[in-house]
């Protein structure tokens, strides 16, 4: 029998669908997430801070997973294994300060030999409302000295971010105290459900089919709210009898803005 490869009918279709497939399957193998990492300040003050929406997310990714975060001084942060499909699967949580994030995720990358293109790293994002999140592959670390370390922990960019929009303050001399203090109630709300809406997406960033979970995390932005119509002006509702004196215009322009 001849090998489909070499058959003189089909073989030419065979070998196109190899050369097209291959790369394919190389894609979707090295965009499966292994390492998830959670971007924060340690310690209790920190804690409810902008700047930890990282470590939000990871928090409620291990409850999900039923994984138990615990330190490990060997890798400077807090570590968790979870299982999924029978693959491992590793959320960190760097206790070093965000400066000095990239010494935990890359110690924990090259322990477990995990590529950067299956990192995952969730950090909180001034250049997104609350309410927003994006999903990327490489870039720049924009100013953001937590990805700023892990670009040079990693010697590469080429890992995949998740971005959680905290606003900003509009003013960048303003931006270091923005990130370390608690968002407003409403801004709070809009940043938690951004984290259960991305949550949900987890199980296809585990898998690779990275086109699904960007379709569940990214958003746009929500509809402005249309202003309330003007109450009609009562005066407008009586027109004075033809011999009546009118009101000087200036009054009239006067109590409208009053």
């Amino acid at each position: 029998m001849t090998p489909p490869l070499h058959h003189p009918r089909f073989g030419p279709l065979v070998r196109a669908v190899v050369v097209w497939a291959t790369p394919l399957a190389y894609f979707i193998i090295d965009t499966m997430i292994r390492l998830i990492a959670g971007l924060g300040n340690p310690g209790p003050e920190y804690e409810d801070t902008r700047h930890n929406a990282g470590f939000w997310w990871v928090d409620e990714a291990a409850r999900l997973l039923k994984a138990s975060l615990h330190l490990e001084r060997g890798h400077f942060g807090l570590v968790a294994r979870a299982t999924v499909s029978s693959q491992p699967l590793w959320l960190v949580e760097p206790q070093t300060f965000m400066n000095l994030s990239g010494k935990c995720v890359a110690s924990v990358a090259r322990f477990y030999k995990i590529a950067p293109e299956e990192i995952l790293v969730v950090h909180d994002e001034l250049d997104l409302p609350p309410g927003e999140a994006k999903l990327k592959r490489g870039g720049g670390h924009a100013g953001h000295n937590g990805l700023r370390d892990i670009h040079g922990q990693l010697g590469s960019a080429d890992y995949w971010r998740l971005r959680v929009g905290i606003g900003h303050p509009g003013n960048k001399g303003e931006v270091a105290n923005w990130v370390l203090k608690k968002p407003s109630a409403d801004d709070r709300i809009a940043i938690s459900q951004t984290l259960d809406r991305s949550l949900k997406a987890l199980p296809h960033l585990i898998a690779g089919e990275i086109d699904r979970a960007t379709a569940l995390i990214h958003t746009s932005k929500p509809p402005r709210p249309k202003p309330p119509r003007p109450a009609p002006a009562a005066a407008q509702a009586v027109q004075p009898a033809v011999g009546d004196d009118a009101p000087p215009e200036g009054d009239a322009a006067d109590s409208a803005r009053r």
